[in-house]
């Protein structure tokens, strides 16, 4: 069983930056690859990035370039730095584990267990 607690979201303004942190229990975090996605109000939830066990790092085209997916498996924890902000950035963030790599790594259903998601507000 793996446990996942997000922390870091917030209000920010537009432009702003935000780092939510993800940790993690379980014995073998490192082997795990770890994403982040989000949902919007009235939205289906959405890829955000994924961060495997060698480190490489995958982001949705909507985010490449403002946000950075990172990990320290010391800590167990995997990070998720967000700059630029906008408002169309709004949404509960979740950071979600999967003990197994998938190439369609942007599907949901490809991920083991899931964090209670953290709110990111940006006001324009």
């Amino acid at each position: 069983q793996v446990q996942l607690v997000e922390s870091g979201g917030g209000l920010v303004q537009a432009g702003g930056s935000l780092r939510l942190s993800c940790a993690a229990s379980g014995r073998t975090f490192s082997s795990y690859s770890m994403g982040w996605f989000r949902q919007a109000p009235g939205k289906e939830r959405e890829f955000v990035g994924i961060i495997r066990s060698a480190g490489d790092t995958y982001y949705a085209d909507s985010v490449k370039g403002r946000f950075t997916i990172s990990r320290d498996n010391f800590k167990k924890t995997v990070y998720l730095q967000m700059n630029s902000l906008k408002p169309e950035d709004t949404a509960i963030y979740y950071c979600a584990a999967a003990l197994r790599y998938y190439s369609d790594y942007v599907q949901s259903r490809r991920y083991d267990y899931w964090g209670q998601g953290t709110q990111v507000t940006v006001s324009s």
